[in-house]
């Protein structure tokens, strides 16, 4: 498949590439847009989430580009986000003790998405490394910590608005019982 020359049929210059890393980069951009529909649907009232996921999605972005351009990233981003993700954690303690289903109004849905997006990051940086093309630590390190911090912000949020996560308990993994 060849890129157009007419530049008006050309979503992204690298849209055609066969290696894992333009894929990278479709995951991130929409990662990127996941966690800008959740900071945009956010109420009003919850300050410190929208200051954070207004940090957090040019992040995204930064993420975007850090495999194949400079890295964009830096230990202080983690360590920020490892902050928010304790303090995340700490208000929503006790309140998931196992897995449980993505429910929520906005803009949780949205979180969970973006959840989603940061383990897809994760796994195409697996392929990435593996097609041969170094994927500085720090990535895999950061998605990973994105991820939980979205967890605990879904579970902050549904406890201010006052909505209880639904358990769930998994037939495949669960404790095993004389029928097994």
């Amino acid at each position: 498949m060849q890129r157009s020359r007419d530049l008006d049929e050309v979503c992204y210059p690298f849209i055609h590439e066969t290696s894992p890393l333009c894929d990278f980069e479709v995951i991130t951009d929409e990662l990127c847009g996941n966690i800008g529909a959740a900071l945009s649907s956010l109420p009003a009232e919850m300050n410190d989430l929208h200051a954070d996921l207004d940090a957090l999605q040019p992040l995204a972005f930064h993420l975007n580009g850090s495999i194949r351009g400079r890295l964009a990233i830096e230990e202080t981003d983690l360590d920020w986000a490892k902050a928010r993700l304790g303090h995340y954690r700490d208000e929503a303690a006790g309140r998931a003790d196992g897995f449980v289903l993505p429910r929520g109004d906005v803009p949780v849905p949205f979180l969970n998405l973006a959840r989603s997006g940061a383990k897809k990051a994760i796994r195409q940086m697996v392929r990435i490394e593996a097609a041969g093309i170094a994927v500085p630590e720090l990535l895999p390190r950061f998605c990973n910590i994105l991820c939980n911090l979205f967890f605990a912000m879904i579970l902050v949020i549904n406890q201010r608005r006052g909505d209880t996560e639904v358990a769930f308990v998994s037939k495949s993994y669960g404790p095993r019982t004389r029928s097994d």
